[in-house]
This record gives structure tokens, sequence and C-alpha cells, in this order.
């Protein structure tokens, strides 16, 4: 086997696990690196605080960083606490003249609120940014080596182009602290423009390490080759991806999920599974020939914390069915095996995330009736209120629409079906939307029972 890509991480020691140097080799880790590690300080802390801090001697740290870089070929490096400076000092001295690219984190205050960098050292971490390859600051940590107050996007753009006279070739300045919809961290390159670079918000107090994890991903995409621009977004998604899948481990800020991508992809197979047998109990359901749409019914279920269609599975080849009434499952579960139900999930599920799966159903007046009769509440969208933007793409269409429906609704938590009104050549659908396998066959059942009810 090929050996993986080195990474070495600087940084200090937590003993809570979230950030740090265990921060750090889970993201190095997950990102398919080798980790190696020199220890600044170790720290006694938790979720709620740091209770105290132990420096190791500058001699030392450096012994760690020629020890590890005198035998192993390191790929890429990154730094975070350095505490002091003589530490800072050591470290530059150990790492400067070596080949290789350098992410430098200037961390100076934990989540908590404690302090990580002593006073005398903020203008000793200055005197080693010449020697990164990027620099990753928060807001407050560019206002502090700045000495600007930002606001807003012209003072990044000052203190990016101040930090970069400083020396580094590129720096990106963290925008968790400002109050927006989505999260944007602009990347200055020498001699470019700064470049946004947009993630969705994840609100979740479970923030602890977020910054040595970022750095840590993206020391390790340098590792592995890729441009800066392409380091710094696919470490975005892998933060944003792991702060959603967080999840409470004390009585503080618990860190981000840094296992998400690994289990995630053990969940596809038993989601695939569950879906295939879904669709034999499908098959066996009496009349439910008269909800299949003439453009064929298709099941929807998304991985927990899906955002795109790759993370929703369905039947390759939909639901059909004969003239005498005998449903048929065509295809295979498959992640990505739809675009229109699995972007009606996943629109709806911006607004309830507790839906997990999705069907597209036949729309008619008897259906329509039947769903009034169980008591199911209905969000609507119509064709005739489509904006020019977006018209002539189908998956657009259902986005917006869907967004539309939910966010006119009342009540959007508790929507159990979104009907789509159609148009000249276009046949009207109606979207069931369910917790789980369960809840969605559930409701199946009762609107057939209703149905025949009618008919009878």
């Amino acid at each position: 086997m090929e050996p993986l890509p080195c990474v070495l991480t600087i940084a200090g020691s937590d003993s809570g696990g979230g950030a740090g140097i265990q921060a750090d080799l889970k993201a190095i880790s997950m990102a398919g690196c080798y980790g190696a590690s020199a220890i600044t300080a170790l720290t006694a802390q938790n979720t709620t605080g740091v209770a105290g801090i132990e420096a190791v001697s500058p001699e030392f740290v450096a012994l760690q960083i020629e020890t590890v870089c005198d035998d192993i070929k390191v790929r890429a490096a990154k730094t975070g606490m350095l505490f002091s400076a003589p530490i800072i000092r050591a470290v530059g001295e150990a790492l400067n003249g070596r080949d290789i690219p350098l992410v430098i984190d200037p961390v100076c205050v934990a989540t908590s609120g404690a302090k990580l960098l002593k006073d005398d050292a903020v203008e000793a971490m200055k005197e080693i940014f010449h020697l990164a390859d990027l620099l990753t600051p928060n807001v407050p940590e560019a206002e502090l080596f700045t000495g600007l107050e930002i606001k807003s996007r012209e003072d990044i753009f000052e203190a990016i182009e101040i930090l970069l006279e400083m020396g580094p070739k590129a720096v990106l300045v963290k925008g968790g602290h400002f109050d927006s919809v989505a999260a944007t961290d602009w990347l200055g390159i020498k001699g470019r423009q700064p470049i946004p670079l947009m993630q969705q918000r994840v609100k979740t107090k479970n923030s602890h390490g977020t910054g040595c994890t970022l750095s840590a991903a993206i020391a390790s995409g340098l590792a592995k080759g890729y441009d800066m621009v392409t380091a710094v977004r696919k470490a975005q998604e892998y933060l944003n991806l792991a702060l959603r899948s967080g999840f409470d481990l004390g009585e503080g800020s618990g860190p981000p999920n840094h296992l998400a991508p690994m289990l995630i992809e053990g969940m596809k197979q038993g989601t695939l599974s569950e879906l295939h047998e879904f669709g034999l109990r499908l098959e066996c359901m009496h009349g439910l020939s008269q909800l299949i749409p003439e453009v064929r019914m298709n099941v929807a279920v998304a991985l927990p914390h899906a955002t795109e269609i790759k993370d929703v599975a369905a039947f390759s080849g939909r639901i059909s069915c004969t003239r005498k009434g005998q449903v048929m499952v065509c295809g295979h579960p498959e992640f990505g095996a739809s675009f229109n139900v699995a972007k009606i999930l996943l629109c709806a599920r911006k607004a309830n995330p507790e839906i997990g799966c999705a069907a597209r159903l036949r729309l008619n007046n008897q259906i329509l009736d039947a769903a009034a009769e169980c008591g199911f509440v209905e969000a609507w969208f119509d064709r005739a209120d489509e904006p020019d933007e977006v018209q002539g793409t189908e998956e657009y269409f259902l986005e917006w629409g869907t967004c539309k429906a939910m966010a006119e609704h009342t009540e959007p938590q508790n929507v159990d079906v979104i009907c789509e009104s159609g148009a000249k050549g276009i046949e009207p659908c109606l979207f069931f939307l369910a917790k789980d396998f369960g809840g969605l066959e559930a409701k199946l059942t009762k609107l057939l029972a209703a149905m025949a009810d009618e008919l009878n």
C-alpha cells in the first residue's frame, strides 16, 4: 500500500478531545492523511472551559518537530495553540527553511473564552507569519493582529491586505463570528482579489475546535497536492458536515463530529437495504396503482444531514404499474437516482429537518378529497407564479416552489402533503412527506382506505 501523506500538527493538547492536537489528528485521518504531532502545551479542559495549562519547554517543542521531520517525509504542517513567545520563536526556527506547505492558525482564545496566547506573544506570532502558505484568523484574531475593527466587507479586505503585508502567501479570514444567513470565509491570495467562500450556517452550540479542524483539513488538502482554493473548499465542506452532525458531549460547547463522513458512509448500505424492503412492501400494497402518476411514482429517502441530491436514495427506474393494477418497482435503490422527488425532499427538510422521506403521487380530486378526509396538512405551489429566472428548469422550479409553499404555510412543521398544480402538458403531482418509511407507509395506507370508503 502506498504511504499516506504525512501532516504535522504543532499545537496544544485538549484533554476533552474536541480541539487542539486531538481534533487535528481526527481531521487529518478523515482526510486520508497520516498525522504526526508536536505538542506545545497540555491543557486540563472539558466542554465548559480550561482549568489549567502546562506549557512544554520551547527546546522540547523544537526537538519534537526536528525529530519527526528528520525521519518522516512531512508533506504539510499546521500550527495551532503556540501559547508563548519563546515557543513561537522555537517553532519558527524549527520550521524555517523547510520546503513544506504551512498553515498557521493563530489561536488566541478558546471557544469557552479562555486565553490560549500570552499577551507578550502577539508580536512574536507576527514574526512567523512570513513562513505561512496560509494564515487562518477568525474575525477577533484578525482584529487583534491588524488593530482594525472589522464590521464590513471593506474592513475584511483591508485586514487581509494588512495581514498579507506581514508575509503569508494567503489569508483566510473566517466569517463565523458575523451574524448572517450564510457563513462566508474570505480568502485573500497575493496579487488577487479576495474570494468569498460561502457555506450554510449551522445553528449549534457544539463549535469547540472548529478552527483547529478547519486548518488541519486544509493542511491535509495541501499535503495531497490540492491548490489553495480547492483545499479550503474541501475543508469547509468537511467542517460544515461535522458541525451539522455534532452532538452534545458535556454541559458546555461540544466539538464537531469529526467522524461524520465515515459514519454516514456506513449508513448508506443500510439505507439502500431499507428502501429495497420498502419497495417490496409497496408492490404488495392493495390499491397503490391508483396513486401512481403517468410520470411514474418514486420514493426518496435522505441520509441524516443531507444537503445534496447525492445524499438522497431513490429507485433508479421509478415505480410503475400495469393496466391490471400490478405495481412494479423498476431498477434498484441508488443514491442520486432522483432529481425531482429528491429536490422536493431536500427543500422540505429546510423547513422541517424531521422529514426523512418523500413520495411522488398522482393528483386528482378523488385523492385530494381523501387526503382532506384523512386530515393531512397541505401546502401548495402553482406554476403560474413561477418567476422568470427559474422558468424552463424543472429542478430549480421544484426547489423554488417547495421553499415557497413551506415558507408561506402557517405550520410548515406539520405539512404532510405538497401539491404542485401542473400546467398544459405537465401532469400535476402530490408529494407525500414523512419522517421515515413506517410513517410514509402508514400515510399511504390511510389515504387508500379513505379512497376506498369514498367509492363505497
